[in-house]
């Protein structure tokens, strides 16, 4: 080849290399998605048609996947193919990419965008090492349901405390009203009382470390979380053969009247709804305080993230900020009924959502529910463990040192 061809192939090259670059730049943004359900696979068509709008120079290409399939394969498209977004979930089931060094840090997304204001109450579960590794677009609040008609027919007022609801329970048992609904069959209705009961008692920072392995379940402050569920389990206050009973299962019996109150996710109020209660006998309250700690809730976290392999990030950290904005959140929450994480978003008008947005908006950190803090194995072992402990109270202290015989193999 002659110096001429030479250079001009050279010229050519650089060109196609920085075609490329641009291409990369503001081109393909890729997302992979779980979001196979009518409502979420919505929200994300309308999200991304929303970006190209703002964003003319690039196309958003969407890959769907069904949940269960989603999660066996994304670490392999993380570390093969990487696409340039991922959904996933916040707090310690983030925690494994971010370690194996799969996912970006997007701090700087955060820092320009003043996301540690906006989206104050999940900047924790969103915090590893110092560093913010996604976004938080949807959650949804968990808390005690009530009926408003039981309460002032008994003449109770919304408990604040846990004295207080002591107090209210056991006032409703004398009246022939289980205090709480729960159907236990499933297990991990058994994983928001323990949830809760640790983020009030020892708080969110302990409940962390005690998911994430580094706290023994023979500890004395796992002990403590255990007395103040005796405090329930003891007198009697859940409903009776809830073992035998899915979540649903339970249902009737808040319906009917014969319990008054279940701690469960606000998924539950359309069928409460759909079962003849109205809002006028609906009511929602945030678990009580226990001890002088900081209030944590449970609110599972939708989140996108970055791959590290990603091909085309100056876009992806584009979508990213795209997603954190109130506007955005305001839009894609009304289509999937939940809850926006961005505390300047536009506040629902369901009573039961808005109620949960001030809660959340306000939450002094949020935990992601146990079997998704916890690993596999863990949770399942921690929620039989619980259930068996709600069924017999005095299988406390062989419970917790089978759990601790499961912690010490999950997380070698």
């Amino acid at each position: 080849m002659n110096k001429n061809l030479t250079t001009l192939a050279a010229r050519f090259s650089v060109l196609a290399l920085a075609a490329a670059a641009c291409a990369a730049q503001a081109g393909t943004l890729v997302i992979n998605t779980d979001a196979s359900n009518p409502a979420p696979k919505a929200a994300w068509e309308a999200m991304a048609k929303g970006f190209m709008a703002a964003n003319p120079d690039v196309t958003v290409k969407i890959n769907t996947f069904d949940h269960e399939g989603f999660k066996t394969s994304i670490r392999n498209f993380l570390t093969a193919e990487a696409p340039d977004i991922v959904t996933w979930y916040a707090g310690n089931r983030m925690a494994p990419f971010v370690n194996a060094g799969l996912f970006e840090d997007v701090s700087d997304v955060w820092a320009k965008e003043g996301l540690n204001d906006k989206l104050k109450s999940a900047a924790a579960s969103m915090t590893q090492k110092g560093k913010q590794w996604g976004i938080p677009y949807t959650y949804y609040q968990w808390g005690i349901y009530y009926r408003k008609d039981i309460f002032a027919k008994n003449n109770i007022a919304v408990p604040k405390d846990w004295k207080e609801l002591i107090a209210a329970s056991a006032k409703l048992k004398a009246a022939g009203v289980t205090p709480f609904a729960i159907g236990t069959k499933a297990l991990w209705p058994t994983g928001a009382w323990f949830d809760y009961l640790n983020m009030r008692v020892n708080g969110y920072e302990f409940h962390m470390d005690l998911t994430a392995g580094k706290v023994p379940y023979t500890d004395k402050r796992v002990q403590e979380v255990f007395d103040r569920w005796d405090d329930l389990t003891k007198p009697g206050y859940f409903l009776a053969n809830h073992a035998s009973y899915d979540w649903q299962d339970a249902l009737p019996a808040f319906v009917k009247g014969e319990a008054a109150m279940y701690l469960m996710g606000n998924f539950a109020v359309d069928p409460m709804k759909k079962g003849g209660l109205t809002e006028a006998q609906i009511g929602f309250m945030q678990f009580p305080k226990i001890n002088n700690v900081p209030m944590a809730e449970d609110a599972p976290t939708d989140t996108i993230h970055i791959p590290a392999k990603a091909k085309n990030k100056v876009d992806a950290k584009r979508f990213l900020a795209y997603a954190a904005s109130a506007k955005v959140q305001t839009e894609v929450n009304a289509i999937l009924g939940q809850l926006p994480v961005n505390k300047d978003a536009t506040k629902p008008s369901d009573v039961y959502l808005k109620d949960g947005f001030a809660m959340l908006s306000n939450a002094y950190a949020l935990g992601q529910f146990y079997d998704r803090d916890a690993p596999a194995e863990m949770a399942k072992a921690g929620m039989e463990g619980f259930q068996r402990y709600m069924v017999k109270p005095e299988t406390r202290k062989e419970v917790l040192e089978r759990l601790e015989q499961v912690r010490q193999r999950v997380y070698k």
